[in-house]
């Protein structure tokens, strides 16, 4: 007999946007993307691993669509529960991409906090490449290598954190051009602060 998959975000969904260090984190890592990547009302972006929305949220002014992509039922709940009041459409796919790439093709893919509880980083990134129209780009935020303490329970963690090299070589090797790293926010949290990074690459040709 087969099973759902463990959603391991059920019991924090309702409550997830109260975190302050989540919004915050979040808040930085959208303004250091788009001081890096110009945003146009033209573009559709995925935002892979969009759990309640508070990364798309941010960037929605900017942009024409956004198709949000996360496994978890309870994140994805609470992101229809606010999809009619986002500035821009935005479109729910309840999706594991490690498993399964939908039909669509996009200008841009964003992304907070979600590439750690992800196994195989070099197949993400070769689909993030495939599902990009060309000239499309990916900013992808994530924690710099951190001891473990970052997370208090198990969430479905792969990676404590990942070398911000080790990332780039997985987008380049993908295909990505014009990679780039940089420190995007710093979450603070008591005895520790966890800095956070943002990659961004082009895929090339012309859109």
């Amino acid at each position: 007999m087969s099973h759902a998959p463990i959603d391991h975000f059920a019991h924090k969904a309702a409550t997830f946007e109260q975190n302050t260090h989540q919004v915050d984190n979040v808040r930085q890592i959208a303004e250091t993307l788009q001081r890096r990547i110009v945003l146009d009302r033209s573009m559709h972006l995925m935002d892979f691993g969009a759990g309640t929305g508070l990364l798309l949220a941010q960037v929605a002014p900017a942009v024409g669509r956004i198709t949000a992509v996360d496994v978890s039922p309870a994140m994805n709940a609470q992101l229809a529960a606010k999809q009619a009041d986002l500035p821009c459409p935005v479109d729910i796919l309840a999706l594991d991409l490690t498993r399964e790439l939908p039909a669509l093709r996009f200008d841009g893919i964003i992304s907070s906090m979600t590439l750690h509880h992800i196994q195989d980083i070099d197949a993400i990134f070769r689909s993030f490449h495939t599902l990009l129209k060309a000239g499309g780009f990916i900013g992808i935020a994530d924690l710099d290598p951190e001891d473990g303490s970052f997370h208090s329970e198990d969430t479905g963690v792969h990676h404590l954190g990942l070398a911000r090299e080790r990332v780039a070589e997985a987008a380049r090797a993908a295909g990505f051009e014009a990679v780039t790293t940089e420190l995007a926010s710093v979450i603070h949290k008591p005895g520790r602060d966890y800095p956070v990074f943002l990659l961004c690459g082009r895929k090339g040709g012309t859109a």
